[in-house]
């Protein structure tokens, strides 16, 4: 199963490619889609739509893992969020791939162990639990592939339930 991970942002759009084979997890590629500052809002969703279908063709996810919208102090970053999720969420439908959404904590109960974990901590866990040699960076493209990893972890523990384990 693969799957790509995407932390939304509408100027840096964190993304993970993870495998997983007889249980063994593996990063394939990870990185940060960026846009321009300048640009208006239109130009940047196009942009992430594009380096996201360009993204699923190159790897052909079996699915795409998205990071839910969090309660953020201002309502025009939350707002921003927002739409830069519908593009990703729109592309991946275009392209008949399943989205799974995991909010912030789900991802860290899932990969720490603990809803409240800092950032270097899911790093570190990223890099243990893909056997990395180094931490990865920036923020945006390990926790993408820490929402990689708990999709993985969600499906494989549905997958237990449902035969009745």
């Amino acid at each position: 199963m693969r799957t790509l991970g995407i932390d939304p942002g509408s100027l840096k759009s964190g993304y993970g490619v993870v495998d997983e084979q007889q249980g063994q997890l593996t990063m394939v590629e990870y990185g940060v889609i960026r846009t321009k500052s300048d640009a208006p809002l239109a130009e940047r969703l196009l942009t992430i739509s594009q380096r996201v279908r360009e993204l699923i063709d190159r790897y052909a996810p079996d699915d795409v893992a998205v990071e839910e919208v969090f309660m953020a102090t201002n309502a025009q970053s939350s707002l921003k969020l927002g739409q830069a999720r519908g593009a990703i969420l729109l592309t991946a439908a275009q392209a008949g791939i399943s989205v799974a959404e995991y909010t912030p904590l789900q991802v860290k109960q899932s990969v720490v162990g603990y809803g409240r974990a800092e950032k270097t901590q899911v790093q570190q866990m990223v890099k243990v639990l893909l056997r990395l040699t180094e931490l990865p960076s920036p923020d945006d493209a390990a926790d993408a592939l820490a929402i990689a990893i708990c999709h993985h972890h969600s499906v494989k523990m549905n997958r237990q339930l449902a035969q009745g384990r």
